[in-house]
């Protein structure tokens, strides 16, 4: 891969803690993780996967910037759009965005790569990226020829190019972090890869346990219903890859914890009013689940 510029301004370079030129301070103990999706889609079809953002600290982020690799001869990248993460108010708040967007994104399709950045002026925390969440969304097509099962990894690496400009030195660092007191702090980063599989989604029949096996509102199955369980709800539902049934984190939600968790009984399967019904129960608005 080519070193490829990407022209974010001079703020957002002053920002972006992987292009700065200052040694930055590392955060101790925070780290942040990006994950993108995993999908299917048929060749010659459509995909769309979710790059999303977690355990970002009660700091916030004021810059982030990283890549997402692709094999080009399987996939065509047609666009990356900022996601709900993303305060759109920041592009009122922060003057500069008059000049340089907060959100820029840049696709290479000769080498298969995409570069994303986000970062903004305002020393308002209020505005920087916070929660978990989409970061943005990546869309494209599958080649008409691809086989089917062939699996086109997703990777997420540091963008290509000078540490800064005309230092000589090739950036190696996902740059994730914000501005205090003049001096640049950088955040760690830990990355779920994600993909795109060739071939149709394949649906699996579950049996559905009886009702008496089903605790209402244990979601996270430790015999008890608290606010853990409403929070568990919304990591699986905002972060998949690491919550999610599949997920990577050892307390990721399971069968029987979704099972547990769907006490909405208006909707099927979680959604954010299971959460919403099990706080109201813990707040004694409703007297039962």
């Amino acid at each position: 891969m080519k070193t490829k510029k990407v022209v974010v301004g001079a703020l957002a370079a002053m920002l972006s803690l992987s292009v700065c030129s200052l040694a930055p301070v590392v955060a101790a103990g925070e780290t942040v993780q990006i994950s993108v999706g995993k999908t299917n889609a048929e060749a010659g079809a459509e995909f769309s996967v979710d790059v999303s953002l977690a355990d970002i600290p009660s700091s916030g982020i004021q810059a982030l910037d990283f890549a997402v690799t692709y094999d080009s001869k399987v996939l065509t990248i047609t666009s990356v759009e900022q996601g709900t993460l993303i305060n759109k108010s920041a592009e009122t708040a922060d003057k500069s965005a008059a000049l340089s967007p907060l959100f820029e994104s840049s696709i290479n399709s000769k080498e298969g790569f995409v570069s994303m950045i986000w970062s903004t002026s305002t020393d308002d925390a209020s505005y920087w990226l916070k929660g978990d969440g989409v970061f943005c969304t990546i869309k494209g097509t599958v080649a008409s020829g691809a086989t089917s099962g062939a699996v086109a990894d997703l990777k997420i690496v540091p963008i290509d190019r000078e540490t800064y400009a005309g230092s000589g030195s090739p950036n190696g660092d996902i740059g994730c972090g914000y501005e205090k007191d003049g001096k640049p702090v950088k955040l760690a980063t830990s990355v779920d890869n994600g993909s795109v599989t060739v071939g149709k989604v394949v649906t699996t029949t579950t049996t559905t346990k009886p009702a008496e096996d089903i605790v209402r509102g244990d979601a996270n199955c430790d015999g008890t219903v608290d606010m853990g369980d409403a929070v568990l709800i919304m990591q699986s539902l905002a972060n998949p890859n690491k919550y999610g049934l599949s997920g990577s984190d050892s307390k990721h939600i399971t069968e029987q914890g979704k099972l547990n968790g769907d006490v909405d009984d208006e909707v099927k399967g979680l959604t954010s009013n299971d959460a919403l019904k099990i706080q109201k129960y813990l707040l004694k608005s409703i007297k039962e689940l």
